[in-house]
């Protein structure tokens, strides 16, 4: 399996839009996703790269496996 590498913002939203989630708010330079049946809220950053280590801390939150990740990536 490919390792998890940093991404555009851009890519990460539309990942998360493709698990289902929804922007629910905006504050400052970040976008809140959300989506029923996940109890907590993705945070992802407005910025040109997105470290991997928040990228893996909104795939737990998520519930979303590194497969998944990796098939909504290219999809």
């Amino acid at each position: 399996m490919p390792k998890i590498t940093p991404i555009s913002a851009k890519q990460l939203k539309k990942i998360f839009e493709k698990a289902g989630f929804r922007c629910v708010r905006i504050e400052g330079d970040h976008f809140i996703y959300s989506k029923t049946g996940v109890a907590r809220p993705v945070v992802i950053p407005d910025w040109k790269d997105v470290p991997v280590f928040i990228i893996k801390n909104n795939l737990r939150t998520a519930g979303m496996t590194r497969e998944e990740y990796f098939y909504l990536l290219t999809k």
